[in-house]
């Protein structure tokens, strides 16, 4: 149902609607007021590993318009607005000094946004490790966790007393394993050994930033935000299934089962215990600390089936086909019940607090025609996925809330400036900004709350 007004009435009251962006993809301004480069501008600027060497030098110059950004986030009606703050504008070598100038910047964004009513939902980090860490190995070393440790302290510090929600990590699965072990995300490392690294130090990390947020801000809601993969068997077969069991503990089960059980997968440890960097006193215990909250970004499933291979390495699945037909400009196939079969899993294999759905959208490039872009392909997902997030509510889901991925179109990592994800259309070369029929739409729906009976977080 797309019309707004009977969607909104599936909603309690006090159900946040807000869109969200991350630093790196919007900001710009990589060399001014002290930043210095992240492992994403140098990735950006190796040949061959980001679409035409595309990189967020200016991207949509947001750091240089923020007052108009702010404006224009109020005019979509949200009550939440989702974002990142750059580790590398903040303590711009990873350790060492910090830079004011940096908080300054979020200073005036925070301020700007409770001028204009609107809550501040901050990640901490959304993929842009202070390149001279990476010198000292990135997340494959452990003195990273504790290096962020401190950033989210400063942060917290200077910004928690107006924060509304704090996230430690945006989609440790991307900085894991896609920058890791596929080579697809800076640093581009194609290496199993290094992504178990990765994974356990980034685990530490998260908790120390968690204990980091309480030190400063024991009132501040403190979470994860995480793509969990909803994970689909090509077959019913039993090697498929089995495949996607396997697939479930690699992708989801290595981040939920440290964070919200204490512990890695049985699975995964028989196959990778004696190659994981060392899991030292404490360590699972401060990855382990209770969440306020937790984010799922989701986009589209995962279907794999078993992989026949002679040794192959776990979880020893490849690929299985869509079985949707429809697929968004970036290729991703569109399969709606997969969010609630998600939710529903998750919520049946961990105990977890309360769900913002942080990120959902949808790729299609439409470009601006007389002053307007018709991307009802998106407005239909959106409205589509919110369906099911009320169908969830209805079930007694904790479900709390809907970021729109994303407020406006921006350096889309690997694949640089030729996917869209925005409500809100961007001429690079100018900068112009046009709100998109579907961020008419959303925003049409977002000026029904917040309305009714309002209840606690």
């Amino acid at each position: 149902m797309n019309d707004p007004k009977i969607l909104a009435d599936r909603f309690p009251g006090d159900f946040v609607f807000g869109v969200a962006t991350a630093a790196f993809q919007i900001e710009g301004a990589t060399k001014m007021d002290g930043r210095k480069p992240s492992i994403w501008d140098a990735f950006s600027n190796m040949p061959g590993r980001v679409y035409g060497r595309h990189n967020g030098d200016v991207a949509c110059d947001h750091y240089n318009r923020l007052e108009e950004d702010l404006d224009l986030i109020q005019s979509l009606g949200v009550s939440a607005y989702r974002f990142s703050i750059a580790w590398p504008r903040i303590i711009p070598e990873g350790t060492g000094p910090v830079n004011e100038k940096g908080l300054d910047f979020y200073d005036r964004l925070v301020d700007g946004l409770k001028a204009r009513g609107i809550k501040a939902f901050a990640t901490l980090y959304h993929w842009d490790l202070p390149l001279m860490l990476a010198g000292d190995g990135g997340w494959t070393a452990r003195q990273t966790a504790y290096a962020y440790q401190r950033y989210a302290k400063t942060v917290i510090a200077r910004l928690g007393d107006r924060l509304d929600a704090v996230a430690t990590f945006n989609e440790p699965w991307c900085s894991v394993w896609l920058s890791h072990l596929y080579g697809i995300h800076a640093p581009g490392e194609r290496n199993m050994d290094a992504a178990l690294h990765a994974l356990h130090f980034t685990n530490l990390a998260h908790g120390l930033g968690v204990a980091a947020i309480r030190a400063e801000r024991p009132q501040l809601a403190a979470g994860l935000v995480l793509n969990a993969h909803s994970i689909h068997a090509g077959s019913d077969g039993e090697a498929d299934q089995a495949a996607a069991a396997r697939a479930f503990d690699f992708h989801n089960g290595v981040f939920f089962g440290p964070v919200f059980k204490g512990e890695y997968p049985e699975s995964f440890l028989s196959a990778f215990g004696t190659r994981m960097p060392a899991i030292e006193p404490g360590d699972m215990e401060t990855i382990s600390q209770p969440l306020d909250w937790w984010g799922l970004n989701y986009y589209t499933p995962m279907r794999v089936s078993h992989d026949p291979a002679e040794g192959a390495e776990f979880p020893a699945t490849v690929p299985a086909p869509p079985v949707a037909d429809i697929r968004m400009d970036i290729g991703w196939e569109v399969f709606t019940p997969a969010l609630g079969d998600l939710i529903r899993k998750l919520n049946a294999d961990y105990a977890l607090p309360a769900c913002y759905i942080t990120e959902n959208g949808a790729c299609y490039n439409m470009g601006v025609e007389n002053g307007a872009v018709d991307d009802q392909p998106r407005l239909d997902y959106i409205a589509e996925h919110l369906g099911v997030t009320a169908d969830l509510i209805r079930e007694g889901y904790p479900m709390r809330g809907y970021f729109a991925w994303s407020l406006m179109d921006n350096f889309e990592w690997a694949e640089g400036y030729r996917m869209r994800f925005g409500l809100v259309h961007v001429d690079y070369e100018t900068q112009l900004r046009t709100i998109k029929k579907s961020g008419r739409w959303y925003a049409e729906l977002a000026g029904a709350f917040p309305k009714g009976n309002h209840r606690a977080a």
